[in-house]
């Protein structure tokens, strides 16, 4: 938690106009609350394990299994979704996962007499928009910057920028821009209260 204090302190907006100071501060004290909300459980998934970068949000995530398999890059946005621990999941940076999606990384053979538990990693790079309600089956990865649409189930690879849609997932003739910066949780007040309205792209070696 102190090293994303650090990084919002870093990179914060420093007014030019005594009036705009006031109105900054007031705005950071008003907020203090909510930051150390927003970054009370990823700090918590940190002691038990978890790989998490700075300022990402887990909100009410459900997790069943260890939390040493979870790693979340930085300024990543997980909403009300569940993840199976099974075996790793791996997840970029400014990924933005909404409510509802579920993460699965095993599931029962049907050919094993014994119904045994077949596990496989998944992972998701960077940019990646996982819609509400969507499922990843165990073993997939998501391609930096590709959208899951909402619904869908995705059962194979998705390659960068491509939108998958449907039960199975189909690629879309369409992909998305590849020129993407923004910065999913600056939508969140308290920390857009420390950087400004006009809080630019990190750094790439950052992201890594």
């Amino acid at each position: 938690m102190l090293n994303d204090f650090l990084y919002l302190w870093c990179n914060r907006e420093q007014p030019k106009s005594l009036a705009r100071w006031f109105k900054v501060w007031l705005k950071r004290f008003f907020h203090l609350y909510g930051v150390c909300r927003l970054l009370f459980r990823p700090a918590l998934c940190r002691c038990f394990g978890a790989k998490i970068g700075y300022l990402a949000v887990l909100g009410k995530c459900r997790f069943s299994g260890h939390p040493a398999k979870l790693t979340v890059g930085h300024e990543t946005t997980l909403g009300r979704c569940e993840i199976a621990l099974h075996d790793r999941v791996t997840i970029g940076s400014r990924v933005v996962i909404n409510d509802g999606a579920v993460l699965l990384t095993a599931s029962h053979s049907i050919t094993d007499p014994q119904w045994g538990l077949k596990k496989a990693p998944i992972v998701i790079g960077d940019y990646a928009w996982i819609a509400t309600n969507a499922i990843l089956l165990p073993g997939v990865t998501v391609g930096k910057g590709a959208v899951v649409g909402a619904g869908a189930v995705v059962r194979s690879d998705v390659a960068d920028y491509a939108v998958v849609i449907g039960n199975p997932a189909i690629t879309q003739p369409r992909q998305r821009t590849s020129e993407l910066s923004y910065c999913p949780v600056m939508l969140n007040a308290p920390f857009e209260a420390w950087v400004g309205p006009d809080f630019g792209s990190v750094r790439q070696e950052e992201m890594a």
